[in-house]
């Protein structure tokens, strides 16, 4: 039996639970109060980030691109696996719908990040967030009482939003990116597909899933919003979270095929195209910006070795643009985050482990604005050391 430490408010447990529901994995959740960040989750990882997953073997798992790895990697491993098991990787094995997975599972867990953390604490979602955030303090008390304790731990979580570039003059800018491109083209490609790839949810459902339910979905006005303008995008929230149901409404059983799957020869949906170029245009030249900052970073602070044994969350700031398109966009300002390195060095090496790209691949890539990006060349790569991040 497994141990989910988490919280149903928390962006990332949302996806980790989805994704031990759907491996069939067992196990229980706990929720992690402050008195189990005190006994567990800080002594046994060593930061005070949920999720973290305990195995039956007394390890501790955290950062959720990391669990999947080590649960995908189990099951390779696993010569004994029964076919049904096989048959529920996560992981596409052909080049073009391995890479696209990827590319979406960094856009949900780091970029998705800034309308979930926007409609999260800049629209009426109150006292129910209070009332969330006061679970983890006084989980058995009334609501009016987790609702006082809640408001003070929210309070730190809602400093974050200007860090991520949530502004005055971003904010009618973000929304209209979410509304007309996000939950716009979402829609449309989950009209036609239940899944991104196809019947079967793949590593980029499960990124997408963090701030789509979460914050997105469960919070009181960005869930009306989205239950009003993407009713697909909701539904698929709810196939995401409920996957033993997912024979009786995929496309798959409708058509009588016994085992869902990805789409064959490798297929890209047409109707993720719109999504793939806004990703290339606003998130890759932070992605890129970042890693360039990181090794200005480390060549400043050659001198003191204490510093750069562990690279901290945020090394300053730099601009960015979002909006709808090219066209209708803002700059602004938010902070560096050191880790999204560590994203992109993932997407990176999936890209470079294919030996001889294909046609198909590379003009995706080029529709797509993505070619260039593929090439870029990481100075300074990233590593963990328990579960801080390093220089390698």
């Amino acid at each position: 039996m497994y141990i989910l430490y988490g919280s149903e408010v928390s962006l990332y447990t949302g996806k980790i639970r989805a994704y031990l529901n759907y491996k069939q994995l067992p196990f229980t959740e706990v929720l992690s109060t402050v008195s189990v960040y005190k006994k567990i989750i800080r002594p046994k990882t060593g930061v005070t980030f949920i999720p973290v997953v305990k195995t039956p073997s007394d390890e501790y798992l955290q950062d959720t691109a990391r669990i999947i790895d080590y649960f995908e990697a189990q099951a390779r491993a696993n010569t004994q696996a029964d076919t049904n098991t096989n048959h529920l990787s996560v992981v596409p094995n052909t080049p073009v719908q391995h890479l696209v997975s990827e590319l979406f599972a960094l856009w949900g867990d780091e970029w998705l990040v800034i309308p979930a953390m926007h409609y999260r604490w800049n629209k009426d979602n109150f006292p129910f967030i209070y009332e969330e955030f006061g679970q983890v303090v006084t989980p058995k008390a009334p609501k009016f009482v987790k609702a006082y304790f809640g408001k003070k731990l929210a309070k730190k979580f809602q400093g974050f939003v200007p860090l991520l570039g949530i502004t005055e003059k971003s904010i009618p800018h973000i929304e209209d990116w979410y509304e007309n491109t996000v939950l716009h083209y979402l829609n449309e490609h989950f009209a036609t597909h239940n899944y991104l790839l196809g019947d079967k949810p793949c590593t980029g459902d499960f990124g997408l899933l963090g701030p789509l339910y979460a914050h997105l979905y469960r919070d009181p006005a960005p869930k009306q919003l989205m239950d009003k303008l993407a009713p697909n995008v909701a539904a698929w929230v709810k196939r995401m979270n409920n996957p033993s149901a997912e024979q009786h409404t995929s496309a798959a059983a409708r058509n009588d095929i016994n085992t869902p799957d990805f789409l064959e020869n490798d297929e890209i949906p047409s109707t993720l195209l719109p999504l793939l170029k806004n990703m290339f245009a606003q998130q890759w030249p932070v992605l890129k910006n970042t890693s360039e900052a990181l090794a200005d970073w480390r060549e400043k602070n050659a001198s003191n070795e204490n510093t750069l044994r562990f690279i901290p969350r945020t090394i300053g700031q730099h601009n960015f643009k979002i909006g709808r398109s090219e066209t209708e966009n803002v700059e602004e300002q938010r902070f560096v985050f050191s880790f999204h390195q560590y994203k992109l060095q993932r997407v990176l090496d999936v890209f470079n482990s294919i030996e001889q790209p294909s046609l198909e691949l590379m003009s995706l890539l080029e529709e797509v604005g993505g070619l260039e990006y593929m090439r870029l060349e990481v100075k300074d790569r990233v590593a963990f050391e328990g579960n801080r991040l390093v220089f390698e």
